[in-house]
């Protein structure tokens, strides 16, 4: 089986699934599951700078016969290193981490908003953003984008920014499906990502769900992993068993039908992460 391969405005491919790292236990099991994920097809290795991970995925980077060039690396800045030269110290260390010399995508990984910095809020989401443009403008990032930037975030960075953002990561899965913000990224051509589009498993259980995936001959991570990406978003997907990992994978063989599609839709499971205006991180 094949990813299939999101296009972004500048002409990158983005491959999907996306396998993700947050909390993927020790570094040695994050090594492992990475090289693991690499050979089950997986092309897109998602980290960041608060998952303490970095260091164990440039370990299972380099454990996997795959090529540099056909994998294509995620990060974030976290948010203790906003602002511009923190910024661009914290891409230093990341890229150090990794053992690499380019990121294929580099992420504001939360916006800051008025709660915690007051009416200096856009002003430092605009000087972490400048530090990035330069990261890209430079060669060092084939692409650059946001997580859990809401639209009013976007709205207040394109005030300054000279370059648009690329992707925006948000949570995304059945229960959650915040039609606004993924409209208005499809809208501006940014690509969106799911990260926890499995709702930590929160609906795994459905009956509804597990029908449909009776149906198709599929588990029901599979089918709502299938349902990520009828929706047009890229979905991020972690586990730390080998079985899993390739059974994830499994989602180019079946389509899902307007019916199923809409009782996935309808399922209901609360927020997992903190709201972005709310959050106290």
């Amino acid at each position: 089986m094949e990813n299939k391969l999101f296009k972004m405005y500048n002409g990158t491919l983005i491959p999907a699934p996306g396998f993700g790292t947050y909390r993927a236990d020790d570094d040695h099991t994050c090594a492992s599951v990475v090289k693991c994920a690499l050979e089950a097809g997986y092309r897109h290795i998602d980290t960041a700078a608060s998952y303490d991970t970095e260091t164990a995925v440039g370990q299972g980077l380099r454990e996997c016969a795959v090529a540099r060039s056909q994998v294509f690396v995620t990060s974030k800045v976290k948010n203790s290193e906003r602002g511009y030269d923190s910024t661009l110290r914290a891409f230093d260390t990341t890229l150090a981490k990794l053992g690499l010399d380019y990121l294929d995508l580099y992420l504001i990984h939360w916006p800051a908003h008025v709660k915690q910095y007051g009416d200096k809020a856009e002003a430092v989401n605009a000087d972490t953003w400048r530090a990035l443009e330069r990261l890209y403008r430079e060669g060092r990032v084939k692409a650059i984008g946001l997580s859990n930037f809401m639209p009013h975030h976007i709205e207040a960075l394109l005030k300054t920014a000279t370059v648009m953002p690329m992707v925006d990561q948000i949570e995304f899965h059945p229960g959650l499906l915040q039609p606004e913000c993924v409209d208005y990224c499809h809208d501006k051509g940014i690509v969106v990502e799911a990260w926890s589009a499995l709702g930590r498993g929160a609906t795994l259980t459905h009956a509804g769900l597990n029908a449909i995936a009776a149906r198709h001959g599929k588990t029901a991570a599979q089918v709502v992993l299938r349902w990520v990406m009828q929706h047009g978003v890229l979905p991020l997907v972690k586990s730390v068993h080998a079985a899993r990992i390739r059974e994830n994978f499994g989602i180019f063989d079946f389509e899902l039908s307007v019916q199923d599609m809409r009782v996935i839709d309808g399922l209901q499971a609360p927020r997992i992460g903190a709201d972005p205006d709310e959050r106290d991180f």
